[in-house]
């Protein structure tokens, strides 16, 4: 399987330490298989952040998903009251329950699959937690969105499984 990674940099050695936290699914590398939303990432980190967009191509086993020595959290592709419930865990700068099973601040899981919570996601997540809509409400707010795929990467382990197979840049 190939995985890419949109930035404004080539990376040679992934760093967790530099990783951003309160992400969708914790402080972790994150990748798609969707090359176009790796690209669109590609563009607007180099616009925010200066530099040229750059493509970091990475290669993985297909079966990868499926270990038994990594601690996996898959949410497939449709979004669910669990996937919710853990991004909002996850970008909730207060959040103290990291022992939850929906919330990956600790980083207990090795690799997290599923969908992107994008800007308009965003909206809906503050309506949430501003008690303005319920949970329901916002679960079928996101059903009938189109979804792009994120796999975040947590651990030097689950890092290990990747390998670097190319770059592309453009202006």
């Amino acid at each position: 399987m190939i995985l890419y990674h949109g930035s404004n940099i080539s990376i040679q050695n992934i760093d967790l330490q530099r990783c951003r936290p309160f992400k969708d699914f914790g402080k972790g590398f994150y990748l798609t298989d969707i090359k176009q939303q790796a690209v669109f990432m590609a563009e607007r980190v180099s616009k925010m952040s200066g530099g040229t967009p750059v493509l970091n191509i990475y290669s993985i086993d297909d079966d990868f998903m499926n270990s038994s020595e990594l601690h996996i959290m898959d949410f497939s592709s449709i979004p669910s009251e669990e996937w919710a419930l853990f991004v909002l865990n996850n970008r909730n700068r207060y959040n103290d329950d990291i022992g939850n099973a929906l919330c990956n601040t600790d980083n207990k899981y090795d690799i997290v699959h599923g969908p992107v919570a994008d800007d308009a996601m965003a909206v809906l997540f503050q309506q949430y937690e501003h008690h303005y809509i319920t949970l329901d409400m916002l679960k079928n707010g996101l059903t009938y969105r189109q979804l792009s795929m994120q796999y975040s990467f947590h651990s030097e382990r689950a890092l290990a499984l990747l390998t670097k197979t190319g770059v592309e840049k453009w202006t």
